[in-house]
């Protein structure tokens, strides 16, 4: 086989191989020396940093990624292609000084010297590593390892946070985490054990005195066994549920004094008033986020000593974006707050794995309302500031109003089942753009409808027509401020900067 044919047979199979990997053949000058590599065959994946794919053949290394050159990572290219000995490098920093390209990147790489050539490939390592990182800080958790042969235990940086500890110290031993276990659960402890042994994964919830405080530790582990059955390792994830375990004891004080009736009606809707701030607080003042300012509102209906089911969640996303939602779960009390509760609680995990996309958030909720026998509304949406442009979808929910300019109308809504009438519904999304000084509300129908009376939506464009001349926005907020007799009313009132 001539070096054409091998060349040839090499570019077709790195241009499947679904990795980072070229092979580069080296570029000499009259006395032989190499100057320079060329890549002669690439995955075609798009697994650099510039979204290049098989594109890279025939080009040289030092006109591709010209930082390289003279560097590290280029002095081992040389001795694995003069040695033959195939090399590794982990964590290797490329910096890139260019726009639109991520500043500074990690690799692990490995080169091989392969048929007069270099293999290289490339695993991009500081991507995975903070989307990890970003998961446990909002999930308030982090994984441990104990490797039952040697005793060594490893954490990962949310238990060390979780436990308020240095990494400079190591982890605690297990002498020492069974002395911060509270003495009265070391009988949960002592029935994981036993169902680790069985083979079992346990999932229990204990608590480790923390310095001066008191943590609740749900931990989630399982036994990692070879094939006679002998255990070898204990993996094992640990949340801290202190905030919840503290905010149903809250909610279940609460309860036990409406269920008592010790309190007059005034006391008794104020309760209801705080037991809705406690699971869902509205800020006082408008909250800036990329691209808007954004304003919240929840008003408890007037008739009504029970707490509603309406809530919201604005908050910016990790790649730039604002998510934006509004929704009203069925009923009052606190079957409706619960599920309200349940339905933010499972859109912020979710928005902390990567899933941001509108339909898929709706199909995601549908399906956890149908599982609780839950019924509700919701709308969704996702804005742009690097395109103004806003993504919305809904679920039997009443479509934002766009204000602008002197003019005011319902955005044209998809179709959208109600959240929990049917498990496997599926959504639609539109996309819409936006201009500086739009105003754009989003609300549940305890703001335009009155049981007995006439809907007052007429009455609610009338006012965003109005505040849109100049981007009023607390024109708009002030005018919003009209409860219910019957319903709550959440809204979220959105300036487009």
């Amino acid at each position: 086989m001539g070096d054409d044919e091998v060349a040839s047979a090499i570019r077709e199979i790195l241009a499947v191989i679904p990795a980072g990997c070229s092979w580069l053949l080296p570029v000499r000058s009259a006395d032989g020396t190499i100057t320079d590599f060329r890549v002669a065959a690439a995955s075609g994946r798009r697994h650099d940093l510039y979204h290049r794919g098989t594109s890279r053949v025939d080009e040289l290394l030092s006109r591709l990624y010209p930082s390289i050159v003279g560097g590290k990572l280029w002095r081992v290219y040389l001795d694995v292609f003069r040695t033959g000995e195939p090399a590794e490098v982990s964590e290797f920093r490329y910096e890139e000084k260019r726009a639109g390209v991520v500043a500074e990147s990690l690799f692990d790489v490995s080169v091989s010297r392969v048929l007069g050539g270099l293999l290289v490939t490339f695993a991009r390592v500081d991507e995975d590593r903070r989307r990890a990182g970003r998961i446990e800080m909002l999930g308030t958790l982090g994984w441990t390892e104990y490797d039952v042969l040697t005793g060594i235990t490893d954490w990962s940086p949310g238990i060390y946070r979780i436990f308020e500890r240095d990494p400079a110290l190591g982890p605690l031993s297990r002498g020492e985490q069974a002395a911060a276990m509270l003495p009265e659960d070391r009988g949960i402890a002592e029935t994981a054990w036993q169902t680790l042994d069985s083979g079992a994964t346990s999932d229990v919830t204990v608590r480790f005195r923390v310095h001066d405080k008191v943590k609740y530790l749900r931990i989630l582990s399982d036994v990692v066994a070879d094939a006679t059955g002998r255990p070898l390792k204990i993996n094992a994830v640990v949340q801290d549920v202190t905030a919840r375990v503290d905010s149903r004891s809250a909610i279940e004080v609460l309860r036990d004094q409406v269920r008592t009736r010790e309190m007059t009606a005034l006391a008794e809707h104020r309760l209801a008033g705080q037991l809705q701030h406690m699971i869902q607080p509205v800020p006082p003042e408008p909250v800036a986020l990329p691209g808007l300012l954004v304003k919240a509102g929840y008003l408890a209906a007037e008739s009504t000593v029970r707490v509603g089911g309406d809530w919201y969640h604005a908050a910016p996303q990790p790649d730039g974006t604002v998510l934006l939602a509004v929704g009203d779960m069925a009923g009052h009390g606190l079957a409706a707050a619960s599920g309200m509760a349940h339905l933010r609680f499972a859109l912020i995990a979710w928005l902390s794995i990567g899933i941001d996309d509108p339909a898929q958030l709706l199909a995601h909720l549908n399906r956890l309302c149908f599982q609780l026998r839950l019924t509700g509304t919701a709308v969704l949406g996702v804005y742009t500031p690097a395109t103004h442009t806003l993504v919305w979808g809904r679920a039997g929910h009443a479509a934002p109003l766009l204000g602008r300019s002197g003019t005011a109308a319902p955005l044209d809504a998809p179709p959208g089942l109600l959240l929990g009438a049917e498990r496997t519904s599926s959504y639609e999304t539109r996309t819409v753009p936006l201009s500086p000084d739009d105003l754009v509300l989003l609300y549940t129908d305890g703001l335009v409808e009155r049981r007995g009376g006439p809907p007052v939506l007429s009455e609610i464009l009338t006012l965003l027509a109005d505040a849109s001349t100049d981007g009023g926005l607390t024109r708009l907020v002030a005018g919003l401020q009209r409860p219910s007799p019957d319903d709550d009313t959440c809204t979220l009132a959105v300036h487009v900067a």
